[in-house]
């Protein structure tokens, strides 16, 4: 008897996964058919064009909460300042608050204007171009998703614009200037948010935790740490999270963002204070100081996501719209109300569902983050939009996040990199002396302050002693610190994905139109 309750365990268990499969596709089917039914039965009169176009909107808005909601929680989930669900809470709640709260009234239709739009004349051909590059910027999106490949979601639907525009209209349909400058974020983006997340990671090392008393100088550090990120992300809300209902110059927002900064600075230095005392003088004591910011760092970046990127799945949707009711081919589209809820609840329904695994793969695949860590992806998050937006620069906030998270494991493996040279030093330097001096001398050099290790080394050179080490253990010595502490095959696979992601959107995009043109075609 207990062996078959055994086997039925066993069983269950196998089929757990298939379970949980069935009932994410399922639950997502009863968003689509909602959408259905609401836009069937809404009072105007049906058109079958909208109800197709609703459907693939919502498709579009749940794969945008798939995919590029974990750049926001990512990180703060792989530092395990928040946990898995936590984080899908918050997320959802702050994604669905900022599409509608701050997505504005009115959508630009043709994204990033990468075509000419009068080029296309007929409104049907327009609806066609419309629905294909919301649909193949949707699949694409799916599909990147599947294989664990955090892209860009604006550059999937410019993409598909532009692959759907070209179909209808030609090879001068397109705006090559602008895609020329698209092209350009790919090495931007990611770079400027590696470097920006590198450089405060540094920072918080040289000034913190390579210093012999870390709690008094976090106590300094991290109150003007926080301060920066208050202003970072309080200019960030204003210049990106509120440009639909609020449009002010770089300026101004950065002095409401100096404002809420020093107000941030008093609150979190008297907080600090307090925190600090009950913490152990290690990393780890450091790293709790960094936690509650990165809560707050994760819901702000979610509300400017939802305020920013729904458009990327109501723009089209919208441009449809107003072309079905008024009959015209628009470059900007009010947004009614049940297209904004579309777009906002789909994102939330898909980063609940399906969010998980790229929150995984930003969190914990591509290198070993702590708080400490997260929170400089956070800062570089925000910081990056806020200088390309002033420089008028073209960058994707997914290369920036995932930029940032290779920016701070590759810095980590430099510096490992380089304490191997140090130790290889001292090693060299203390050839025949007792196996126990050696060991002395390493732990005071492990505890000295920066600066002290310099002195330290600079004495070795000068004063040249034996100690019997092996070759081998140098050899041995030299593995432990010189381990990758980045996942390569995690770098190929994500920037392939990105270069990929305009042709094989376009390419799909202009295949689906041709399909949609033979269909309605008499």
């Amino acid at each position: 008897m207990s062996k078959d309750l055994a086997k039925i365990a066993e069983l269950e268990h196998a089929t757990w996964a298939s379970r949980g499969e069935m009932f994410r596709l399922g639950f997502a089917l009863l968003f689509i058919v909602g959408i259905v039914l609401y836009v069937s039965s809404s009072g105007r009169e049906v058109s079958f064009q909208l109800v197709i176009a609703a459907m693939i909107g919502g498709y579009m808005a749940m794969n945008i909460g798939a995919n590029d909601v974990a750049n926001n929680v990512g990180p703060a989930v792989g530092s395990r300042a928040l946990t898995l669900t936590g984080a899908i809470l918050i997320a959802a709640i702050f994604e669905a608050s900022g599409a509608l709260i701050a997505g504005g009234d009115v959508v630009g239709t043709i994204k990033g204007g990468i075509i000419n739009a009068d080029a296309i004349g007929d409104t049907q051909v327009f609806i066609w171009v419309m629905t294909a590059a919301l649909l193949a910027g949707a699949l694409w999106l799916n599909l990147a998703t599947a294989i664990g490949a955090p892209v860009s979601t604006t550059h999937s639907i410019v993409g598909g614009v532009l692959g759907a525009g070209i179909a209808a209209g030609g090879w001068g349909i397109a705006n090559w200037e602008t895609l020329g400058q698209i092209a350009s974020s790919w090495v931007i983006s990611p770079v400027l948010g590696g470097v920006i997340a590198a450089a405060f990671l540094y920072l918080i090392k040289r000034t913190i935790t390579y210093q012999s008393d870390m709690i008094a100088a976090a106590k300094k550090m991290v109150p003007i740490l926080i301060a920066v990120m208050a202003w970072a992300f309080g200019t960030y809300l204003v210049m990106k999270g509120l440009k639909q209902i609020w449009k002010t110059d770089f300026l101004t927002a950065s002095g409401i963002g100096l404002l809420l900064a020093a107000g941030v600075y008093l609150l979190s230095r008297w907080l600090i204070g307090r925190k600090a005392i009950s913490v152990e003088n290690r990393k780890r004591g450091v790293n709790a100081l960094f936690t509650v910011p990165l809560v707050f760092a994760a819901a702000l970046l979610s509300f400017a996501h939802g305020a920013n990127d729904v458009a990327n799945a109501i723009g089209p949707l919208a441009a449809i719209n107003e072309a079905i009711l008024h009959g015209d081919i628009a470059k900007k589209a009010p947004i009614p109300l049940w297209i904004m809820l579309v777009g906002a609840i789909g994102i939330s329904i898909g980063l609940a569902l399906y969010g998980p695994k790229l929150i995984r793969t930003v969190g914990t695949e591509i290198t070993e983050l702590d708080q400490m860590r997260a929170f400089c992806i956070a800062l570089a998050a925000a910081l990056t939009v806020i200088v390309a937006s002033h420089l008028g620069l073209p960058v994707s906030s997914t290369h920036i996040a995932v930029g940032a998270v290779f920016g701070v494991g590759f810095l980590r493996e430099y510096l490992k990199a380089n304490y191997a040279r140090m130790v290889e030093t001292i090693e060299e330097h203390h050839q025949g002396e007792d196996r126990k001096v050696v060991e002395e001398f390493m732990e005071r050099f492990k505890l000295a302050p920066l600066q002290e290790k310099g002195v330290m080394l600079e004495a070795l050179k000068q004063h040249t002693t034996q100690a019997d080490l092996t070759k081998k253990e140098r050899k041995d010595l030299k593995k432990v610190y010189r381990g990758e502490l980045v996942k390569r095959s995690a770098l190929l696979k994500i920037a392939a994905a990105w270069v990929i992601t305009v042709p094989v959107s376009g390419l799909m995009a202009a295949m689906l139109y041709f399909t949609i043109r033979g269909m309605m075609l008499p």
